[in-house]
């Protein structure tokens, strides 16, 4: 019997990360803060330290559009580090870190799977340093303020209808997505209704993720739009004064998360927010300092390249100057039979349609990596070689979840190759001083392909306020389902022609875009019927089970 993704993990022999990571990023021991024997934190003056070095090639994994399951994105990401490492290149992997709501509920968590893995998998999946009970901690600290401040004499004039900020919590719980607040009388605050999101979507993580420095975090989170007053004037969290008290609460989870794959790749994990709801992206800081410790640091973005890559593009980069040298495509033969309604080839439109949007809107070079399954037949991968090949993109086979690294190394081969050609010529989806709506439907038309952007009543009244608020200079960051290039999970394939629906925008001032909501997609998602909690446990000796 083959074993799970927990066993093969458990079986793994770790090296002590203070010495890996003398060994292979030439750290000191003064450079970390150990978590026990195989965590640490990367310290800040370790980063300061590190910013005059040249930077290495970076190699972003994004995907066709997936199906519920995943296509393992973060399964390639780890196996493509190993396989660099394999071919003798100085390699680093930078991730997001695992939310708990995926890892009790349908599609798992983050640490990659079989033998491309990142360890210690249940740490890093359950808990791991903290910095997301530390976000949330942050977040909730502010929520608390607001309503702290309107209940004793409302100095700043908020109007209590006009309440932006909610509350959060790491976890699928549909029963929180809308809730009133502030009952039981006078002692108890002003009765409104609130949201709990989850934490991935939270601004915070979205600050924390996007800062490039402790200053640059306390400045983003001042300027955290809370609510408005009266008169529609915008209130932050520098006016109530907490956002020295939530920097402090997150000043060690700034510091970028060590940790290794199951081969002794060094992996630095750090922020997690979804793509689908957030921009998808881990932290901008792991990043940056893997680029200085490593000649190839493999990073990923969530979801399909509609979604995460857009966003790494159009955000992350955009804001940072950050530049991937090419892009990882990650299919599978399953989701190709999925979009063509279980025909292989009639769901190769949305793989060309990825390999397009890579190359033409993101300006980076294309490798199709096709994640190999057992029952995947050589037919099948011959056809996906020929369609990849006839749309001008290299295609090829891994075997990484069974073999680990050494089932990457053609792929690796293929990244080296493509990071050493002259990049390919980029010009922005669109300019910073174009109007929101400008932005949206940029997205929308050349990305997605949609004929239209159509906004419902309550959306309308947004766009106009938050142009004529002074934030239209800021990027969109569009929320839907990653299912599908449309905004309807239903619509699979390579849809074209159709209507996203924008039903609601919500303004992260301090982590600087403004998120539209599009079709159903929910902020707080939920746990399927029977969630992946149930089959988790944990033994007398403290051995956890069941978690993959």
């Amino acid at each position: 019997m083959a074993l799970s993704d927990i066993e093969i993990a458990q079986q793994a022999k770790l090296e002590r990360i203070q010495p890996l990571a003398e060994r292979k990023l030439g750290l000191s021991a003064d450079d970390l803060i150990p978590y026990g024997h195989t965590k640490a934190k990367l310290t800040l003056a370790a980063i300061a330290r590190l910013q005059d070095r040249p930077d290495g090639k970076l190699i972003l994994v994004t995907a066709i559009s997936p199906t519920p399951a995943g296509e393992g994105k973060t399964t390639t990401t780890v196996g493509l580090g190993d396989g660099l490492g394999r071919i003798g290149q100085r390699a680093a992997i930078a991730l997001r870190e695992p939310s708990m709501g995926p890892v009790f509920g349908m599609k798992g968590g983050a640490a990659g799977g079989g033998h491309a893995q990142v360890v210690p998998m249940e740490d890093i999946n359950l808990h791991f340093t903290g910095d997301f009970a530390a976000i949330a901690l942050a977040h909730n600290l502010l929520s608390a303020a607001l309503d702290n401040h309107v209940h004793h004499g409302n100095a700043l004039g908020i109007d209590v209808r006009r309440v932006s900020w909610g509350r959060v919590v790491d976890m699928n719980d549909r029963a929180l997505r809308r809730i009133t607040a502030g009952l039981g009388g006078p002692a108890n605050g002003y009765p409104r209704e609130d949201r709990f999101d989850i934490v991935v979507a939270s601004e915070v993580m979205a600050i924390l993720c996007l800062a490039t420095s402790l200053a640059d975090l306390k400045a983003r989170l001042g300027r955290i739009v809370v609510a408005y007053t009266r008169e529609k004037n915008a209130v932050t969290a520098a006016d109530l004064k907490v956002h020295g008290a939530m920097a402090a609460l997150l000043k060690d989870a700034l510091m970028p998360n060590l940790v290794q794959t199951l081969e002794g790749t060094p992996a630095l994990l750090h922020g997690g927010p979804f793509a689908n709801i957030a921009h998808g992206c881990n932290s901008v800081m792991a990043t940056r300092a893997a680029l200085k410790l490593a000649d190839y640091v493999v990073t990923e973005a969530g979801f399909g390249a509609d979604l995460g890559a857009e966003k790494f593009v159009n955000i992350k980069c955009r804001k940072t100057g950050l530049r991937a040298a090419c892009a990882v495509i990650v299919a599978t033969v399953r989701a190709l039979r999925y979009h063509g309604h279980g025909d292989l080839t009639a769901g190769l439109p949305n793989l060309l349609r990825h390999i397009e949007n890579v190359r033409l809107h993101y300006g980076l070079v294309p490798i199709v990596c096709i994640n190999r399954f057992d029952a995947d037949t050589s037919e099948e991968l011959a056809t996906i070689t020929r369609a990849c090949a006839a749309a001008g993109a290299s295609c090829v086979t891994a075997t990484h979840w069974a073999e680990g690294g050494r089932g990457a190394e053609a792929l690796a081969r293929e990244v080296v190759r493509a990071c050493a050609e002259p990049p390919l010529p980029y010009t922005p989806m669109y300019d910073d001083a174009k109007p929101l709506a400008d932005k949206i439907a940029a997205v929308a038309t050349r990305i997605y392909r949609a004929a239209s952007v159509q906004y419902e009543p309550k959306a309308i009244g947004q766009l106009a306020e938050l142009q004529e608020g002074g934030y239209g200079h800021f990027p969109v960051c569009i929320a839907k389902t990653p299912y599908s290039f449309g905004g309807d999970a239903k619509q699979i394939g390579a849809v074209s022609g159709h209507t996203l629906t924008v039903r609601e925008l919500r303004l992260n001032a301090g982590a600087e875009f403004v998120t539209a909501i599009c079709g159903d997609i929910m902020t707080m998602p939920g746990l399927p019927k029977v969630p992946a909690a149930e089959h988790i446990d944990v033994d007398d000796d403290g051995r956890i089970s069941g978690l993959f």
